[in-house]
């Protein structure tokens, strides 16, 4: 499948940390061409594997991470037919209001969140965002027919459609990350016309969103020799220091920092510079907070990178990156993959 329309697939799909059955066996089914096995972990993440096609016995292991979960909302009180919620994961709160949503109760119900006009707000609330507890879900029914679809508990996520801006731009909810699962699929597709001699295991992690839970487990299982993460990083937008933004469309970020192995970062700039395809340096001088930093520190520990894909509006329902980027990462993280002998391990450690 060409990757904006994975891409759309998976924005539409319902998935909030910790409830991603539907979003997996998307992304199974669109593993399963490209990879010799297709499996789901205990906690949930999908792995596609992807064995080394040398005739050799493998020469190593590794993992490419990205999260499949969304960030949502959960109902905690049903007050006169309205629903208060709280959040799964980091909302931008400032975005809540007016939003349409889609209530995962006995049936799927379309609502909208809605607060008190600002015509009766006291004056000094009026220029203020509004606070999650003073906004609410209206689903349109009676006060009886609410008690009887909702409970509290139920989950709620936000509807959008991806749309498709210029210079090869979209837009839509949950990029962060399941645009990273779109380069996994790039990779194992370009993988399939590549010899390597190394085990890939292209992994859409679970509850990422709620501590990295996901990748703490499949690192654990899958015990890699190396591990590459791939997650969103702040786009070029007005207000935002250039030194802390990566330029969409102009390649994805790779970080450096101690979360990463200085060695990956060079072999993946080398890689990126052999081939002519675009980067950006993305300096990070304590923790990403992405499953890198739970690969990193698995077991004994593992050699981790991170790939940055540029995007803007992180954690609202119109995250925007360009397409052009993901698919520059599949093809980098194949290429690199397939740069991997049996003189690396030894060339980490020296």
């Amino acid at each position: 499948m060409a990757a904006l329309d994975f891409l759309k697939q998976l924005s539409a799909a319902s998935g909030v940390s910790g409830y991603e059955a539907a979003v997996r066996k998307i992304i199974a089914d669109e593993f399963q061409p490209y990879s010799d096995e297709v499996r789901t972990d205990k906690l949930g993440s999908v792995i596609g594997l992807k064995r080394a096609n040398t005739g050799q016995a493998a020469q190593g292991k590794i993992m490419l991470a990205g999260h499949l979960d969304e960030i949502g909302l959960m109902v905690t009180k049903i007050e006169k037919g309205f629903l208060r919620f709280t959040q799964v994961g980091g909302f931008d709160v400032r975005v809540l209001l007016g939003q349409e949503v889609l209530l995962h109760g006995q049936r799927p119900l379309p609502g909208i969140i809605g607060s008190r006009p600002p015509h009766v707000l006291p004056a000094d609330e009026r220029d203020k965002v509004i606070p999650m507890d003073e906004l609410w879900i209206d689903v349109g029914l009676p006060e009886a027919e609410v008690n009887d679809l909702v409970q509290v508990g139920d989950l709620v996520t936000v509807t959008r459609t991806v749309v498709e801006l210029k210079n090869n731009l979209v837009s839509g909810k949950a990029f962060d990350d399941r645009a990273a699962v779109v380069c996994l699929a790039e990779c194992l597709r370009h993988l399939a016309a590549m010899k390597h001699s190394w085990d890939v295991y292209a992994v859409a992690t679970v509850q990422e969103e709620t501590g990295l839970k996901g990748a703490m487990t499949a690192a654990f299982g899958i015990s890699p020799d190396i591990g590459i993460a791939i997650d969103v990083g702040h786009g070029d937008m007005p207000g935002v220091p250039e030194a802390d933004t990566l330029k969409l469309g102009q390649g994805p970020g790779i970080a450096f920092g101690p979360n990463i192995h200085p060695k990956l970062y060079e072999k993946l700039v080398a890689v990126a510079k052999a081939n002519e395809i675009p980067y950006q340096v993305d300096p990070v001088p304590g923790a990403t907070g992405t499953d890198a930093w739970a690969i990193q520190v698995t077991k004994e520990g593992i050699p981790t990178a991170l790939l940055d894909i540029p995007l803007r509006y992180m954690h609202t329902s119109v995250e925007t990156l360009s397409t052009t980027d993901l698919e520059r990462i599949g093809r980098l993280l194949a290429l690199f993959i397939a740069s991997l002998d049996d003189k690396t391990l030894g060339e980490l450690k020296a």
